[in-house]
């Protein structure tokens, strides 16, 4: 995951902890960081894994906007 999205997901989660949510509002938004951050990783794994095949992957990727 890149710098940028961790540092995102970071003031996310200090926001809803310092949040006056109730604790269940608070645990169902871990719930979606965490599927985010789950589906992010993929992602990044995903882009790895087809980067491995080509470097042309990479120029493609950029150019539909995905990096």
């Amino acid at each position: 995951m890149s710098n940028k999205r961790v540092e995102h997901l970071q003031k996310i989660k200090d926001a809803i902890k310092n949040s006056d949510l109730s604790e269940e509002e608070k645990s169902n938004a871990w719930k979606h960081i965490e599927e985010w951050y789950a589906e992010d990783k993929a992602f990044g794994t995903l882009y790895e894994k087809l980067a491995e095949i080509s470097p042309k992957v990479e120029a493609l990727m950029e150019e539909l906007g995905l990096i």
